[in-house]
């Protein structure tokens, strides 16, 4: 079976740090949780500049954002690629938390 591609994330580090403390990273998106949306946004390293953009162009501090480098196959949960709309490009869906230890690498933003 082939290996999966690692998956990104961009949160910002107080998140993070919150979550190593939990045992588990709960955050869909910026300002938005599992609980609240179903599942944690992920994208491919060729997705992330724009995801970057989109999320956190206006960031105040771009230097206290953190890319959570994910391994698929330490999850222990559903990953779906999954479209936002119809024949959009497709993204990588988490559904359900992210155990801090598929984080195999945290990456400054920048």
């Amino acid at each position: 079976m082939p290996k999966l591609p690692y998956i990104l994330h961009i949160t910002e580090r107080a998140l993070w740090d919150a979550a190593r403390g939990r045992g588990t990273y709960e955050m869909s998106t910026r300002g938005r949780t599992l609980r609240e949306v179903g599942f944690v946004h992920f994208s491919s390293r060729a997705q992330l500049p724009r995801v970057a953009a989109f999320l956190y162009g206006s960031y105040d501090c771009p230097e206290d954002l953190v890319v959570l480098v994910v391994d698929p196959a330490l999850l222990g949960v559903p990953v779906r690629w999954e479209a936002v709309e119809p024949d959009g490009e497709e993204f990588p869906h988490v559904y359900g938390p992210v155990p801090v230890d598929a984080v195999v690498d945290v990456e400054p933003w920048g």
